[in-house]
């Protein structure tokens, strides 16, 4: 809310010093014409001036349009209308290129609606528009549209910065131990997954994830007893669910 409030005073201060400029400069040219004499070059001076105003008043119209459609999408994202936030970002991207959080709302939007192949295309524009790098939400986001297209390898460095920005992020152990069962690299994903339960014993991906491993290492024994400790902890009904799925699969 700070931020749009400030986006309006600076938009209206932009608007009251064009302004103030045109006026200003009308006058001048009144008084360039008076001193010199020259009625003749009075309406090419003027026909500038206004082309001059026309052409800032675009500007702000234009950053205006913008702010107005990344507004608008936020909210269609808040309340899940996902092809309307879309939508909305695509428009205020396309007005103002160079505006960070306007892609934001575009790679949300994105994910949002399993444009993961087309979110990818988006990662060098964040490089450019991030040069200290990588924020751990878009990080993250790039990760997971390389896990859902089954690109293993390229989650994995993707992780890495994660891990390196905040060592205590548990879902980033989770995503990389996610990579690396892909790989078939088990051990390197079971130790991912433990990393995770020791930050957080809570993670249900971490559990679910530890005990597929183990599972398809062929420690059928070892999965079932994962699963089994759960019950030390408090998890939302919907893991507790897909825990029994697991038990029930390993059991047969």
């Amino acid at each position: 809310m700070m931020a749009r409030f400030e986006f309006i005073f600076w938009e209206a201060v932009k608007a009251l010093t064009l302004l103030v400029l045109a006026l200003l400069a009308a006058k001048a040219v009144r008084t360039f014409l008076r001193q010199r004499r020259r009625s003749a070059l009075g309406p090419a001076l003027y026909g500038v001036l206004v082309v001059l105003a026309a052409l800032g008043a675009r500007t702000i119209g234009l950053d205006i349009a913008a702010e107005v459609y990344n507004w608008v999408g936020e909210k269609d994202l808040d309340r899940h209308r996902w092809a309307a936030a879309l939508g909305n970002a695509l428009r205020a991207v396309e007005l103002r290129p160079g505006v960070a959080s306007y892609w934001d709302l575009l790679a949300r939007a994105k994910f949002s609606t399993g444009q993961y192949a087309s979110l990818l295309r988006d990662e060098p524009v964040f490089r450019a528009l991030n040069p200290r790098g990588l924020s751990e939400d878009d990080l993250m986001r790039f990760a997971y549209c390389r896990l859902f297209l089954g690109q293993y390898r390229e989650v994995i460095p993707l992780a890495d910065e994660v891990i390196h920005l905040n060592p205590g992020y548990p879902k980033a152990y989770v995503i990389e131990g996610l990579a690396q069962a892909g790989l078939r690299s088990y051990e390197d994903a079971e130790r991912n997954f433990l990393k995770a339960l020791q930050i957080l014993p809570t993670q249900a991906d971490a559990v679910e994830g530890l005990a597929h491993v183990y599972f398809l290492m062929g420690f059928t024994d070892r999965a079932l007893a994962v699963l089994d400790t759960t019950v030390r902890y408090s998890f939302p009904p919907e893991a507790r669910k897909r825990f029994q799925a697991l038990k029930a699969l390993y059991e047969q």
